[in-house]
């Protein structure tokens, strides 16, 4: 009977979760060798091996918990495996059963400073170093100002013409938009609705 297993991992350690509900943590056995792992409670029995990479067996431990048993596998040498049981090449097959040490960590980034440096290089652009600054908030004070001079036909048309398009058109020529001379099309990929 296989038992369902899980697994994921970080450079230090990989976390095996055994999917065994309602297990007895005083029948729960786990043993650690350095490539291999046996999980045994009562007659289900799990073996992973041979293991990605070396685990030390001393720094090991498990939960039990109602639904899985979670175990942590101490990587001897930091690095991800890429998966759980394999015969990729062990680093250390070869070499003395040490403890390699851990790289020292550099030093901390001021991530305030780096904050308030990226934002002081920010400079605003203006409408002559970027024609597309502002978007909708810089094309609406020239329509604004542009109805405001606007007589009262050429308002008269511009009102009709973009409220007929549903926003998609804005004329200014009275004479065409009072005929129905000008070109009223739903946007692109829609159609018109009628009303009942």
């Amino acid at each position: 009977m296989s038992i369902r297993h899980e697994y994921y991992e970080n450079d230090e350690r990989t976390t095996v979760s055994i999917f065994d509900r309602g297990a007895d943590p005083e029948q729960v056995s786990l043993k650690f060798e350095p490539r291999k792992v046996t999980y045994t409670h009562g007659e289900k029995t799990l073996v992973l091996e041979p293991l990605k990479g070396q685990i030390n067996p001393d720094a090991c431990d498990y939960t039990v918990g109602k639904v899985k048993i979670e175990v942590r596998l101490s990587k001897l040498v930091q690095g991800r495996w890429g998966g759980l049981i394999g015969d990729s090449p062990d680093p250390l097959a070869n070499s003395a059963s040490t403890s390699t040490p851990a790289p020292a960590r550099s030093q901390q980034k001021n991530w305030d400073a780096l904050t308030t440096n990226i934002l002081g290089a920010e400079k605003d652009k203006s409408m002559e170093d970027d024609p597309n600054v502002g978007g909708d908030s810089a094309v609406n004070p020239f329509f604004q100002k542009l109805f405001a001079d606007a007589d009262d036909d050429t308002k008269r048309a511009m009102m009709k013409s973009y409220s007929e398009s549903g926003g998609t058109t804005l004329s200014t020529n009275w004479d065409e938009v009072k005929k129905g001379n000008v070109e009223v099309k739903p946007p692109e990929g829609q159609e018109w609705k009628k009303w009942s």
